[in-house]
């Protein structure tokens, strides 16, 4: 396996698959002047060339990846190679250029910019297509694979603000949530949803107890159990799926105000006065001219508006009447014509800065205040803004990524720095829901989390931190300061880097949902091959703490969607069939959706392979 990055996901990702998936991997990184060097001993599994060596990372830099540097790395010769940069244009050229070299490599690329990241997939497929015609479709499925770390993390992130909880994952449009229930009292019978996919640790309920991880042991949290240890958990909060169907907004049809501004933005206060004078002042001499003249409503009102906006005629040989109604009305025009044009002249200048940023309004509660409007930011506002959640971004740089996106959804923006005084005010967060700090800088996040707990106690924060020990430990230190405010400190890498590490592996990942400091991973996969599925029901095939299928993709073969984890298409039918009678006998062409570990998907890959070279 070969990875290349600029940043801390290609560290965490080489990580991930040395310790779960027992890879050898070569970590290509950009760091001027370091060594290569080893990232620990891992025992390499039985049945493997080295007979029980030790797996190493293998660690180089280069500045970029060439065509030179992909060959140092031996891509030529990988099993996968993974493009993790930043840049999407860095990413692009090298995916050509290793495709070239290894026409049949399994790539996993990282990109931000959706649509050119799916025309890329699809001309790197072609090409793996022309090299090798038979190709099986699963595995050119399985040869090319688009992620976005923003993507993957946007909606656990979304959610922490929303519910409380960031185990959320996307599956053929359907919004599937891992909620957290508190342990049964004496005679209640838990509510398990669609299954129960973990118990909580026992520290979970102790302010400064510490979350469970791999090495908790007995303690901590207990990732795909069966019915006999989830009625043994008694005391442990539980944590089960539940679907959301996804509905979105209902969004007013006014063509005013989708082009530019609202209409009472347009007609201000001083117009809508101005207008209102001016059809008062008519009435009223209209009224006056018909009981002193002998003038009909309608020719009265027709003098009147002439004299008011001085057209008319000098009425030199007119009764006194008519000359003193005209002087009345050319005195009230002048009056109301200043007042008529300032009003005009706002709503221009309203129309014209209509696509310009929104402040927050007056009286705005319950809002998600998001501060940072970069990668992961302009995902996670959009994934509010489809739920119908009023936010209040504040971004520093009026050049950010998600500036753009912000202004044309309509949403209120605060430009400045979140650690000046006043900004986090502008932005209404003594009245906030939630706040999600999601800025690149870690102290930026710290510091401004910490701030709105001042203003507000029981804020509900989110806060993206680069480093996931470093998450850790922020979330112990407010969880015990605050124990009855909800805080949650999320490593974007840390949310990722297993969908990444299981597309290298081959195989579709839909999503992962942190349980605690675990993972677990929903995953589609056909059952062809795999004999934990193959001519088993779906209650035979469950492994306690390993894996279960949750779902069936009801769709042939021929017109299955490639991608399950992206929103169905306008009228698009779904393919998944949730409600799935555990005496179903899983089928070699069916695709089915499981809940997995880590561990256990390794597990499910390492024998299908085996299984690949017997057939061979």
């Amino acid at each position: 396996m070969v990875v290349c990055g600029d940043d801390g996901l290609a560290r965490r990702l080489a990580d991930e698959l040395r310790e779960v998936y027992r890879q050898r991997v070569v970590l290509v990184v950009t760091e001027e002047g370091a060594e290569e060097r080893t990232a620990g001993p891992v025992t390499e599994p039985a049945g493997t060339s080295s007979g029980g060596a030790v797996v190493p990372v293998r660690v180089s830099t280069a500045s970029a990846p060439t065509r030179e540097t992909l060959l140092r790395a031996g891509v030529d010769r990988a099993q996968a190679l993974a493009l993790l940069y930043e840049d999407d244009e860095t990413n692009l050229r090298a995916a050509l250029a290793a495709r070239r070299l290894s026409p049949g490599l399994r790539l996993v690329v990282r990109m931000y910019n959706r649509k050119l990241g799916q025309h890329l997939e699809e001309l790197l497929d072609q090409a793996a297509l022309v090299h090798s015609p038979g190709m099986d479709r699963a595995v050119l499925d399985a040869s090319t694979t688009v992620l976005s770390d923003a993507d993957t993390a946007a909606p656990a992130l979304a959610a922490t603000a929303v519910a409380g909880t960031s185990k959320v994952v996307q599956a053929d449009g359907v919004l599937l949530r891992a909620a957290e229930r508190i342990p049964p009292g004496r005679g209640e019978v838990p509510d398990t949803g669609l299954c129960t996919l973990a118990l909580l640790s026992s520290t979970t309920t102790d302010p400064a107890g510490a979350e469970g991880s791999e090495a908790s042991g007995p303690q901590g949290p207990v990732l795909l159990p069966d019915d006999r240890t989830v009625a043994g958990g008694a005391g442990r909060g539980s944590v089960v799926l539940e679907t959301v169907q996804y509905a979105g907004p209902a969004l007013p049809a006014r063509r005013l105000a989708r082009r530019g501004a609202p209409l009472r933005e347009l007609f201000s206060s001083r117009l809508r006065w101005a207008l209102a004078g001016i059809v008062a002042s008519v009435l009223a001499l209209t009224l006056t001219t018909t009981a002193l003249t002998d003038a009909g409503p309608v020719h009265a009102a027709y003098i009147t508006l002439l004299d008011l906006f001085s057209i008319n005629d000098p009425a030199l040989d007119a009764p006194v009447t008519h000359q003193v109604l005209q002087l009345l009305s050319g005195l009230v025009g002048l009056a109301l014509l200043p007042l008529l044009i300032a009003g005009a002249l706002e709503a221009l200048g309203t129309f014209r800065a209509a696509g310009a940023l929104r402040r927050p309004p007056r009286g705005l509660s319950g809002h998600v205040v998001l501060l940072g409007l970069g990668k992961v930011g302009s995902r996670v506002l959009a994934r509010l803004r489809e739920l119908d959640i009023p936010v209040v971004c504040v971004e520093e740089d009026p050049d950010a990524r998600g500036i753009p996106l912000a202004r044309g959804l309509h949403v209120p923006v605060v430009l400045g720095d979140v650690t000046d005084d006043g900004v986090l005010e502008s932005a209404k967060i003594h009245r906030a829901h939630a706040l999600l700090a999601l800025t690149s800088s870690d102290t930026t996040n710290l510091e401004a989390a910490l701030y709105a707990r001042t203003v507000k106690a029981d804020l509900r924060v989110a806060l993206r931190l680069y480093d996931d020990e470093f998450a850790t430990a922020v979330y112990r230190t407010l969880r015990t300061a605050h124990p009855d405010a909800l805080t949650r400190s999320r490593s974007v890498t840390h949310l990722s880097a297993p969908a990444f590490a299981g597309a290298m592996m081959g195989r579709q990942i839909l999503g992962a949902i942190p349980v605690e400091r675990k993972v677990l991973l929903f995953a589609a996969l056909l059952v062809a091959g795999h004999p934990q599925f193959e001519g088993r029901t779906v209650a035979e095939s469950f492994r306690p703490g390993a894996w279960r299928v949750l779902a069936l993709d009801m769709a042939t073969p021929g017109t299955r969607r490639p991608d399950l984890a992206s929103a169905r298409h306008d009228g698009e039918q779904p393919q998944l069939l949730w409600d799935l009678h555990s005496g179903y006998v899983l089928q070699p062409e069916d695709r089915v959706v499981i809940a997995t570990t880590r561990r256990g998907l390794a597990e499910l890959l390492g024998r299908h392979r085996a299984s690949d070279r017997t057939d061979a």
